[in-house]
């Protein structure tokens, strides 16, 4: 529980841009009923739990390009007690020796691995590397440094149950954001949550994948979000306080809420900063 009684979400990764922090001020924000959920940006799944306990939409569907997130999620849901085993032992070697079984377990090919065993390596370096952070190289192979924690959340073993729980039912694939031109979700609210524009050509953090996710990413991203409207969707996207999306989204309804950069490598960089929410619907009073 947290300290004002409502129960914890229960995100069991850290993630760039998570928008757990967030979720009061999002509550002003959503549709009065949401029967239909789809989130082409998954990450943390903050927003996802969020909406499920809210709401209970009768369908879901969760997304994301980043192959290893989505298989986790997918492990999460169908075999969490194996996961739950697995986190064990690796929270017992990383006791023993953290540096030398962090940099172990960061160089296995992933493809030797099965989807549980992907699973909890994919959570394993994400509660032990540096910041919490999700970065790949050109070939597509994680290489963030070992971070400095005492104890390591490795094993959160009520918050994986909690959110296997929520993740019932929920349709959870590999797509890219352009797929969701081509897929029946007419009528649903859909959650946007892309890699932010950078603010300053030094604040990018795009590399979640292979590749990069700049102007002309954020122009398709526009183009989709404006053919899910006329499609009869609610919509509701969040990204930078940027002249250059203001122009994207020009004509909808673009209102701010402040936010904790939280990603930073210099601890004085890590304050209070404005995003724009963007939505398509009239807020309810």
């Amino acid at each position: 529980m947290r300290k004002n009684g409502t129960p914890q979400i229960p995100t069991f990764i850290k993630w760039a841009g998570g928008k757990s922090q967030l979720l009061e001020q999002f509550d002003k924000f959503y549709p009065k009923e949401i029967d239909y959920y789809v989130e082409p940006f998954l990450g943390s799944g903050a927003v996802f739990f969020h909406i499920k306990r809210k709401y209970n939409p009768k369908k879901v569907l969760l997304a994301d390009i980043n192959e290893d997130l989505i298989n986790t999620f997918i492990v999460v849901r169908d075999k969490v007690d194996e996961l739950i085993e697995l986190l064990r032992q690796h929270k017992e070697k990383h006791s023993r020796d953290s540096k030398e079984y962090y940099y172990s377990i960061r160089s296995i090919d992933t493809e030797q691995l099965s989807d549980v065993e992907s699973a909890a390596r994919f959570i394993y370096l994400n509660k032990t590397c540096f910041n919490g952070l999700y970065r790949v190289n050109s070939k597509g192979k994680f290489n963030v440094p070992i971070g400095s924690y005492k104890n390591p959340s490795i094993l959160q073993e009520k918050i994986l149950r909690e959110a296997s729980k929520l993740l019932q039912g929920a349709d959870i694939r590999v797509l890219n954001f352009k797929d969701f031109t081509k897929i029946d979700i007419d009528k649903a609210f859909v959650y946007f949550d892309p890699p932010y524009y950078p603010l300053s050509k030094t604040s990018s953090f795009t590399s979640y994948t292979k590749g990069n996710f700049l102007e002309e990413e954020q122009k398709k991203l526009a183009d989709v979000y404006k053919k899910l409207h006329i499609k009869g969707c609610k919509l509701m996207l969040s990204n930078s306080k940027h002249t250059f999306i203001e122009s994207l989204y020009k004509g909808f309804k673009i209102e701010c809420v402040l936010a904790r950069r939280m990603i930073n490598c210099d601890a004085t960089k890590r304050g209070a900063i404005t995003e724009y929410v963007i939505t398509n619907y009239e807020l309810s009073k």
